[in-house]
C-alpha cells in the first residue's frame, strides 16, 4: 500500500464562505493536483475529477454510504436509518417503498398539472416584471413537492429553512453545520409528529408509506424518515436548478435565443444547467475494504469526498467545460449524483425545471440581471440566495 505522503495534499478549507461563494478556482486547483487529493483540513480523500467520481459512485459495494455521507460524526450518527445512509438490500428496500411514485409513467401523469402551475408562476412573475429569481424558482417546487410527499399545510412555512439545514448539516463540523443543526432536528421532530398524528395528505406518497407500514411491509418507525428522504432533496435541488437556469440564460442571451428558437433543446438545457452549476457540491463515501483509486492506495475505513461539482467541470471529460452551451450532450453530468444513490427525486426536478423553461420561452423575450446576485451559504447545496431579475415580456402576438 502506498503511504499518505505520496498523495498530493490540499490544505485550504473547501467549506469556507469564500469557497462556497466562488468554488470553481478551488476545484481547478484540486483537479490539477491529481485524481485523488488528501484534504488535510477535513481528513478525507477528495476525488475532483470526473472518471474517479463516476467509478466510485458506481462501485457501491466498495464505497459505501451506510457509514455516513457527511463530514462530521454528529450528522453521520443521526443519519443512520435513512435512504441516503444505507447500502445494498436495505437501501433497495427503502427506495422500493416509493419507487412507483417516481417512475417515468407516474411522472408523466403529473406533467399537465405541473405545466399549468409553472405557467401560473411565470404569468405572475411577468406581470411584476422585476422579480427575485430565487423566490420565483421556489414557487413551483413549493406548490408541487409538499403535496406530492403528503406534508400537511401546517409546518410548510418552515420547510425551506428545514430542508436547507438538512443539507448544511452534512458538511464538516463548521459554523454552518453547527448553526443549522437545530433546524434540521426541527424537521425530524415535526415529521415524526405528522406520522404519529397521521396528518399526511390522502393519496400522497406519505399516505402510501403509512399504508405500507400498516400492512407490515415496513416498520412504522421508518415512515417519518422516508418522507424526509424525499422532501428536502426534492425542494433544494430543484430550486437550485431553476434559479441557476434563470441566471445562466440572463447572462447568456445567445443561449436563451437558441432555446426560444428550438424548444426541443429543453432536455439538453436542463442537463447543461445542472452540469454547469451542480446543485450538489459533494458527498462522502467510506471504503469498505483496502482498495485503489487511480493507482492510489485507499485503506479500509478511509473517507472519500466525491466532488460532483468539480467533476462536472473537468476538462478531461468535457470540451470547453467552463462554457455554457445547451447544444452540448451533458446527459452524463453528475449534478444529481449517479448510480444507486443518484437523487431519487431528479425526475421530478427535471419535470419542474423543464416546465418552467417551457413557460418562460412562451412568455419572456429576455431575462436581465438587475442587481448583484448573492450565493447562499450552504455546505452542500449550491444555489443563489438572491437573484434580482427583470423579465422582459414577449410582444403581444408573439411566442404563444
Amino acid at each position: 500500500m502506498s503511504t499518505l505522503a505520496k498523495v498530493p495534499v490540499h490544505r485550504s478549507d473547501l467549506y469556507s464562505a469564500a469557497a462556497i461563494r466562488d468554488p470553481y478556482p478551488r476545484y481547478t486547483a484540486l483537479r490539477d493536483l491529481g485524481p485523488v487529493v488528501w484534504l488535510s483540513r477535513h481528513k478525507v480523500y477528495a476525488l475532483p475529477r470526473y472518471a474517479e467520481c463516476k467509478a466510485v459512485l458506481l462501485d457501491d459495494e466498495t464505497f459505501i454510504s451506510g457509514e455516513g455521507v457527511a463530514l462530521n460524526c454528529v450528522a453521520n450518527r443521526t443519519g443512520r436509518g435513512t435512504t441516503l445512509y444505507s447500502d445494498g438490500e436495505d437501501h433497495a428496500r427503502r427506495r422500493g417503498q416509493v419507487a412507483h411514485r417516481l417512475t417515468p409513467r407516474a411522472l408523466r401523469s403529473m406533467k399537465d398539472a405541473v405545466e399549468r402551475q409553472a405557467a401560473e408562476v411565470v404569468d405572475a412573475a411577468v406581470a411584476r416584471r422585476t422579480v427575485d429569481g430565487v423566490e420565483m424558482a421556489t414557487e413551483l417546487p413549493m406548490s408541487v413537492v409538499p403535496d406530492f410527499v403528503g406534508w400537511p399545510e401546517e409546518g410548510r412555512e418552515h420547510l425551506l429553512r428545514w430542508a436547507g439545514a438538512a443539507f448544511d448539516a452534512q458538511g464538516p463540523a463548521n459554523r454552518q453545520s453547527m448553526k443549522t443543526f437545530p433546524s434540521a432536528l426541527g424537521m425530524v421532530r415535526f415529521a415524526h409528529r405528522v406520522v404519529r398524528e397521521r396528518t399526511v395528505l390522502e393519496g400522497s406518497m406519505g399516505d402510501d408509506i403509512l399504508r405500507a407500514a400498516d400492512a407490515g411491509a415496513m416498520p412504522h418507525a421508518e415512515c417519518a424518515t422516508l418522507m424526509m428522504d424525499y422532501l428536502a432533496p426534492s425542494l433544494d435541488t430543484t430550486i437550485s436548478a431553476i434559479s441557476s437556469a434563470l441566471y445562466l440564460f440572463a447572462t447568456h442571451p445567445d443561449q436563451w435565443r437558441l432555446l426560444k428558437e428550438d424548444p426541443g433543446l429543453i432536455p439538453n438545457a436542463v442537463n447543461e444547467v445542472v452540469r454547469y452549476e451542480s446543485p450538489l457540491r459533494a458527498f462522502a463515501r467510506t471504503a469498505a475494504r483496502d482498495c485503489e483509486v487511480a493507482g492510489t492506495a485507499i485503506p479500509k475505513g478511509s473517507r472519500l469526498l466525491v466532488v460532483y461539482a468539480s467533476a462536472n467541470r473537468d476538462p478531461r471529460e468535457w470540451d470547453d467545460p467552463d462554457t455554457f452551451d445547451i447544444r452540448r450532450d451533458a446527459a452524463r453530468q453528475l449534478g444529481f449524483g449517479h448510480g444507486t444513490h443518484g437523487c431519487a427525486g431528479q425526475g421530478l426536478a427535471r419535470l419542474e425545471t423543464s416546465a418552467m423553461l417551457r413557460a418562460l420561452i412562451d412568455r419572456v423575450d429576455r431575462i436581465e440581471v438587475t442587481g448583484t446576485p448573492e450565493w447562499a451559504l450552504n455546505n452542500i447545496i449550491h444555489r443563489f440566495e438572491r437573484l434580482p431579475l427583470e423579465l422582459v415580456p414577449t410582444r403581444e402576438g408573439e411566442g404563444r
